[in-house]
């Protein structure tokens, strides 16, 4: 009877196992995509792609539609992280504010940055409304011109604390 309890009891243990990792396993495919983190002032929101493409075909996309949410001020920048599977190709950071004089964009080379600092307030732009990180890809046109192009977009929103919506 102990000698059955035993094999009984192994068998239980056995199935647990296999069934948290099939289960981890399942969880993981489902979020495969990377995700990037903003933080500032103690906040801190982790968002994956908004939109998402395979390199070779543009035309096979995601659209997820999330962005993420991020509670600033003006003392704190914000500070983004991006994973290594975004930093190891070219990628652009686009910087939103609220006076549209221009889009400002940085382009980073690959394997050269993980995080960036950026200001939530700029003296000729005013205050940050948004951020999106992209993966590019060159493509051509019917003319024989090169371009970048987004195959992946990463997006976060800001809010200030005269926007913030009261705790419920």
């Amino acid at each position: 009877m102990r000698r059955f309890l035993a094999i009984l009891a192994v068998i239980v243990v056995v199935a647990a196992a296999g069934t948290a990792v099939a289960v981890t396993q399942l969880s993981h495919g489902h979020d495969k995509l990377p995700k990037i983190s903003a933080y500032s002032n103690g906040h801190l929101t982790r968002v994956g792609p908004f939109r998402y493409c395979p390199v070779l075909n543009l035309n096979d996309c995601t659209q997820s539609g999330s962005q993420g949410e991020l509670r600033v001020n003006k003392e704190h920048p914000v500070q983004l992280s991006v994973p290594a599977e975004i930093a190891r190709a070219p990628w652009r950071l686009l910087r939103v504010y609220e006076n549209p004089i221009d889009t400002t964009l940085s382009l980073y080379r690959p394997n050269t940055t993980l995080a960036v600092t950026i200001p939530t307030v700029d003296p000729q732009r005013g205050r940050l409304t948004g951020i999106a990180v992209q993966l590019l890809t060159l493509v051509q046109d019917q003319n024989g011109d090169v371009f970048d192009l987004p195959h992946a977009e990463w997006s976060v929103r800001t809010v200030w604390p005269d926007k913030a919506q009261p705790a419920p």
